[in-house]
């Protein structure tokens, strides 16, 4: 069982770019379980980015529920709490937080 599913959810829309789940096993899954498959609009050099935006995301939620002693059921609030601090931190390019942008 999957964490979506200990938690009542169902995935509804899964995200990849274009270098990776591309199999067309992967794609009859998706099919045969109601799962949308949307790829990013982003080019290679885009996605590095987002790469290490999602490497900061789960290590600072990471760092999080160690530093508290948390359990790992509390995952997902960890994460909307990075997100919500990452979002409201400054951004050294524009001089204002991505949330004023």
């Amino acid at each position: 069982m999957s964490t979506a599913e200990e938690c009542g959810h169902k995935l509804q829309v899964l995200r990849t770019d274009n270098e990776q789940f591309t199999a067309a096993e992967f794609a009859a899954y998706y099919v045969g379980e109601g799962i949308q498959w949307h790829y990013t609009l982003y080019t290679p050099q885009q996605n590095g980015v987002v790469k290490r935006q999602n490497q900061t995301v789960v290590a600072t939620a990471r760092a999080l529920l160690k530093q508290r002693g948390m359990l790992v059921t509390f995952w997902g609030e960890a994460v909307n709490t990075t997100v919500h601090l990452l979002n409201r931190s400054s951004a050294k390019s524009e001089g204002k937080t991505p949330y004023e942008a």
